[in-house]
């Protein structure tokens, strides 16, 4: 299946080998499972970390714990010669499950890439919690799988990360007012929107610390990557252009799925990757919604099995059952594999450039042209091609490292194909696949211009 058919390529500039740097140390090898742990406990430590909850109460509630997301960052910066910046992002908000208006704010860490600073990659986890009454704001909400585990990967990554330097930017995000109507990733898209920055792609991380379901089925050798159809931010133009040409299983959220899965292939002893082709569980949502919507590409990462008996509780037990969601169900060895996916996710798209826009052309010809954009930080190009029906990008390119922008596929009838194009950086890292389809692209659908006088 992963043979690839006789191809002759024309190309435009000859070929050029990945230059390859010196190796990498896995920065993923220096993810501590006692460090999530104890950061995890810090954080149910708080009481309750509900969105209305205490604001100046340094002990219990909301306040005090991005006080302490903001001070961990620091300590974090002051290890690696102040190399982070921190910065609290605030708000007024108020809707649905806020009644009135609530001082919002975001803990976020931003460690500067040397030679892209404006391309970022963000890795996220909500840091409020709740109980079964989303309003109820008093009682103990202790919130270790959601999303205290969450919260702690993303400062885990920032310990861990900071210690390299790369020429991509990398944020690390934690989030409140998540489970009040997704208000924290909204604060967060909107200031990347505002900093007008080039995101490349956002991992938000919400209930990744647990193994074992309410049914007792368990599965730690599996993370669930869920990512978007169609993306938010079609136009009718584009819409109507996949529907005549294809790509809604090509959106820049499903190849960053892909590309995640393809790295954890790579790795040994880490965990499986099953891809969920939906934006969100069923009937639920998480903090990339509101990146999606701006056309970022972003995916949700989240344990193989929900426990929903520890997961927006009250604490008690009936019945001989215990609920609640509390740092015993919690299994530290399986959260410490899903830091490091994320960690090694992340090191791969700070130190690759970004996927170049392509675009595809084959109507009523025997070969097909293959064009892409040139991205900063390249120093070449890989064209590759599925069948329309398979759901991955084969094993083996059908050109790889090009200097060339284009290049013709002599043979090749594109009705039958998908095609996409990577960038090859420096070092020989690569970046996601651009799928050339409308709107494949891992930037915003430009805004359509107003023709009315």
């Amino acid at each position: 299946m992963r043979t690839l058919p006789l191809l002759a390529a024309v190309l435009m500039a000859a070929p050029v080998a990945a230059q390859t740097a010196a190796p990498v140390a896995d920065p993923a090898a220096s993810v501590s499972q006692e460090r999530l742990r104890a950061d995890v406990e810090k954080l149910v430590s708080f009481g309750t970390r509900h969105t209305m909850s205490a604001q100046d109460d340094p002990q219990r509630g909301i306040g005090a714990a991005v006080d302490w997301g903001l001070a961990e960052f620091r300590r974090i910066s002051a290890a690696c010669g102040d190399c982070l910046e921190v910065i609290a992002p605030e708000t007024m908000v108020e809707g649905r499950r806020i009644p009135s208006p609530i001082r919002l704010r975001n803990a976020v860490a931003i460690q500067r890439g040397t030679e892209r600073p404006n391309e970022v990659v963000i890795v996220q986890g909500h840091i409020d919690s709740r109980v079964t009454d989303v309003m109820d704001f008093t009682s103990d909400a202790p919130g270790a799988n959601d999303n205290a585990s969450g919260t702690a990967l993303a400062i885990e990554a920032a310990r861990v990360l900071s210690k390299n330097r790369y020429p991509v930017t990398i944020v690390y995000g934690l989030l409140s007012g998540e489970e009040q109507g997704l208000y924290g990733g909204q604060l967060l898209a909107d200031y990347a929107e505002a900093q007008g920055w080039q995101v490349k792609a956002v991992l938000n991380n919400d209930i990744v610390g647990g193994s074992c379901g309410s049914d007792g089925l368990c599965d730690d050798d599996h993370v669930r990557v869920f990512s978007e159809g169609p993306r938010a931010d079609l136009d009718d133009t584009l819409r109507a252009a996949q529907r005549r040409e294809g790509g809604e299983n090509d959106t820049p959220g499903r190849n960053l799925s892909r590309y995640i899965d393809s790295l954890a292939e790579r790795s040994q002893g880490g965990l499986d990757v099953r891809q969920v082709w939906r934006a969100d569980r069923m009937g639920r949502g998480g903090d990339q919604i509101p990146f999606l919507e701006k056309g970022y590409p972003a995916v949700r990462i989240s344990v193989a099995i929900e426990d929903y008996e520890h997961q927006h509780q009250d604490l008690r037990t009936e019945d001989g059952v215990t609920y609640g969601d509390t740092v015993n169900e919690m299994d530290f060895p399986y959260l410490a594999k899903v830091t490091q996916l994320n960690v090694r996710a992340l090191d791969a798209l700070a130190r690759s450039p970004a996927p170049p826009a392509s675009s595809a052309e084959a109507a009523v010809q025997t070969f097909t042209d293959v064009s892409w954009t040139s991205v900063p930080g390249a120093i070449g190009y890989t064209v590759w091609q599925r069948r329309t029906d398979e759901p991955y990008w084969r094993e083996d390119p059908v050109i790889e490292n090009v200097v060339a922008t284009s290049a013709r596929l002599e043979g090749v009838r594109g009705d039958d194909w998908i095609f996409g194009v990577s960038a090859t950086g420096a070092d020989g890292t690569r970046s996601p696949v651009s799928s050339a389809v409308p709107a494949g692209q891992f930037a915003p659908v430009p805004a359509a211009e107003d023709d009315s006088e």
